[in-house]
């Protein structure tokens, strides 16, 4: 059973995540975290929260939407802490998305001076790599980074 002593408040879990009350509200509202109702009807949090919040923080920091993220969060219990077998559940199924950013990010690196693919061909290097804008074909958008 919880000692509701480690429960946080609202104004606690805000200055220990960094993260603003009206955000901690609205992560509740999407289901990305949970309070525990007080008798007062006061919002308290158990403690494993600060971890969901700073994968929350960081998932968003990479790119992911909070649509991704609440996917991913469902497996993982809510008013305790996750075990380490629960996390490493999490981490494999994101590996394949971060692998995946991590390549469109190596490949803006290395071609954003030069022709990405967007069909505007006012870059000499865009005469060669995209000609008449065969790269249309594949799609619309930068097709030299997104592929």
């Amino acid at each position: 059973m919880l000692d509701e002593r480690t429960l946080l408040t609202i104004g606690q879990l805000a200055e220990r995540s960094g993260v603003a009350h009206s955000a901690l509200r609205f992560y509740e509202t999407k289901e990305l975290i949970v309070s525990i109702r007080t008798s007062g009807n006061q919002r308290r949090y158990h403690p494993s929260m600060l971890r969901r919040i700073a994968l929350i923080q960081v998932a968003q920091l990479v790119g992911f939407t909070l649509e991704d993220i609440a996917k991913e969060l469902e497996g993982l219990p809510m008013k305790k802490n996750a075990t380490k077998h629960d996390w490493e559940k999490v981490a494999n199924k994101w590996q394949k998305d971060l692998d995946a950013k991590l390549h469109q990010i190596q490949s803006l690196k290395e071609n954003l001076t030069g022709c990405i693919g967007c069909g505007c061909l006012s870059m000499e290097k865009c005469q060669l790599l995209n000609p008449d804008d065969v790269l249309y074909e594949d799609g619309s958008g930068a097709q030299r980074i997104l592929s």
